[in-house]
Order: structure tokens, then sequence, then C-alpha cells
């Protein structure tokens, strides 16, 4: 993915409720391939209502990238907008990071069911978590 996050909301500024869910899901269709084989119970987010797998992989020069991948395509979305605040940053950075801050323009809350936002405090907490052992 190589639009900004600021890009991302300000089309989605722009549309109603039933495009800004399409727009989640062709973000979500956007991601990286995450091979089967990776979606493990280790890599297992707990506390989705979808099925949600994060695997971190380091680059050569020590930032991190995440494989991600859910069985529901709006989660599989919001996934896209978590990986875009991360993604090929320094574990510190990452570490850091206020990611609720940042995908607060999105009013998720507000946009979504909580079945489909009460996972992304785990995804977030899982990410920080893996960035703060490599930091």
């Amino acid at each position: 993915m190589t639009t900004s996050l600021d890009d991302i909301y300000e089309e989605y500024a722009l549309l109603d409720a039933d495009d800004r869910y399409r727009q989640l899901i062709d973000l979500g269709r956007a991601l990286e391939p995450m091979p089967d084989a990776l979606k493990t119970d280790a890599t297992l987010v707990r506390g989705c209502s979808a099925a949600v797998w994060v695997y971190p992989t380091v680059l050569d020069d020590g930032r991190l990238h995440f494989l991600a991948d859910s069985n529901a395509a709006i989660t599989k979305g919001i996934i896209a907008l978590v990986l875009q605040t991360v993604q090929d940053r320094t574990p510190a950075e990452i570490r850091d990071l206020d990611i609720p801050a940042l995908l607060a323009p999105f009013d998720l809350k507000s946009q979504l069911s909580s079945n489909r936002t009460q996972g992304i405090p785990n995804m977030i907490a899982l990410i920080q978590n893996t960035a703060g052992r490599y930091a």
C-alpha cells in the first residue's frame, strides 16, 4: 500500500456510509497476501469477532513489516488502516505511536457496528507489544 493514511482519509471523508464500507473492503483487498501457513493459532488476534491473523517480519534494516489477514472483508479493511500506520517503521516508532489517535478521524466506532470494531484495540496492542519486544 503506497497511499498515505491522510490520502485515504481525504477520500473516506467525502463518502457516504455505503461507499465507506466499499472503500474499507477495497483497502482490505489491496493488502499484501498472507500465506495460509502463517494463519495459525500463534498469529491469531484474540478478542476479534472475525478471525484476524498478524505476523511480523523484520526487514534487513531492522524495521518491522507485518502480514495480516482476516476472514471478514470489512475487518480486513480495518486491518489495512492499522497497518498503514505502522508498516515498515522501526520497532521503537511503532511502540511509541498513538495508533488510536491516527485512526480517530475515521470515527470507526460510529461508522461500524461494535462487533466490527471490538478487536481493534487487541490488534493494536499485539502490534505494539511485538514492536516493544524488538525495540
